[in-house]
This record gives C-alpha cells, sequence and structure tokens, in this order.
C-alpha cells in the first residue's frame, strides 16, 4: 500500500487539502481528538504516517514512506537522498539572519569576527557565513532562538520567519534573507524510478492541483 509522510504543524492542513483533492484522504488526522500517528485512506488505496517536520524526508529516505511532504528549509539542512518532485507553493517562509532591534548591525556583514549565531538550522547557517567568508561560532539551539540575542549569548539568529510577528514581540529585525522557502513534494528515489503504486500519475496529479491552486 502506497504510504505518505506528513510533517505535524505548519504545513499538516494544505497538505491534507491537497491530498483529498486528487482522492486521497487523511481528514481524521486534522481531528484534535484523534491520537493514531498512521491512518488509513477511506479507500484502502494509500496510509499516512504523521511525523515532526524535519524526520519526513528521513520516512522517504528509508523507504517507510514512498512520498512526502516538507518544507525545502528542512530538505536545504537535511541534504537527503531524495527525488525532488514539485514546489506545492504553500507554507511560503524564509530563513533569516535577524538581531535585536538596538544592536548596531544592519547587514550580515557587520557582525563581529568570531561573533556567535544561534539557529536550528546549523549546515545552513554555516554555509552562509562561510559562504561570505565571515568567521562566526554557530550555536545550535532546537527551542526558541529568539532568545540568543536576548540574553547576550548570540550576537544574531538564524531562523525560519513567515509573518515576523515573533522577531518584533521579542524585539528583533531581519538583516539578511537566505533564501525562500515551500512545501515541496518529495518521493523515496527508488519507488519513483520504478512507478511504485503508480507513482508517477499519482505525482502529475499532484503537480497539477498545486498548479491550479495558485
Amino acid at each position: 500500500m502506497l504510504t505518505v509522510a506528513l510533517p505535524k504543524g505548519a504545513l499538516l492542513k494544505d497538505s491534507i487539502r491537497l491530498l483529498s483533492a486528487v482522492g486521497l484522504d487523511f481528514s481524521a488526522f486534522l481531528d484534535s481528538s484523534n491520537r493514531q500517528l498512521q491512518i488509513t485512506d477511506p479507500t484502502n488505496t494509500a496510509k499516512a504516517l504523521l511525523v515532526r517536520t524535519h524526520d519526513v524526508p528521513v520516512y522517504v529516505e528509508y523507504g517507510q514512506a514512498q512520498l512526502g511532504i516538507v518544507g525545502y528549509d528542512v530538505l536545504r539542512e537535511k541534504q537527503p537522498k531524495v527525488a525532488h518532485l514539485a514546489d506545492l507553493g504553500f507554507g511560503s517562509c524564509r530563513l533569516s539572519v535577524a538581531v535585536k532591534q538596538s544592536s548596531p548591525y544592519r547587514s550580515a556583514l557587520e557582525l563581529p569576527p568570531h561573533g556567535r549565531v544561534a539557529s536550528k538550522f546549523v549546515n545552513c547557517a554555516r554555509e552562509y557565513f562561510q559562504n561570505l567568508d565571515m568567521p562566526v561560532e554557530i550555536v545550535p539551539l532546537y527551542g526558541s532562538v529568539e532568545l540568543g540575542p536576548i540574553t547576550g549569548m548570540s550576537e544574531a539568529i538564524v531562523d525560519l520567519v513567515s509573518t515576523g510577528k515573533t522577531l518584533r514581540e521579542n524585539g528583533l529585525v531581519e538583516i539578511e534573507v537566505l533564501y525562500q522557502s515551500t512545501a515541496r513534494l518529495i518521493a523515496n528515489p527508488l519507488s519513483y524510478r520504478l512507478d511504485s503504486y503508480n507513482l508517477h500519475s499519482l505525482v502529475e496529479q499532484l503537480r497539477e492541483q498545486s498548479l491550479s491552486a495558485v
């Protein structure tokens, strides 16, 4: 049976809406009383796994799911061995450098050499500053990254920004954008190559739906 890995959180509702448009109903995941992490479509043609967003490409890469929906930010950070099939157009956000509003720095190049930058996107942050030829210390944080500059532990953060409201409420301001991110459709490379479960046809339907929704 075809298995799809779906991300918990912000992308879930639109992911379920898109799959529903091609005849796969996983709306039970939207029921607040549901505690199941794996459900089967009512037609018994596919099942879905509800996993943390950073785990979606892991399940797809290792073949426990043939398809997955995940943010481009996760793909950039993790570099999984998966097939990138389509930009689905929803879940828009950006990975940005931010500092305290009271900070004197207004561009990444103004940050002090060997300064600290806190981020859960350790690889993306490191690559960005290496490309600028700027020696900084990347501090891995996986909770509220905004506390880095607030407490003085770091001069800046690299984090996902959607509306910017969280930054503003915590006295931070964006100074650079590394890249834009949207939801992406991915597949297990072998499953896609073999066209397991008629994947090619399903992927084409999903592409058409995502384009018509734009």
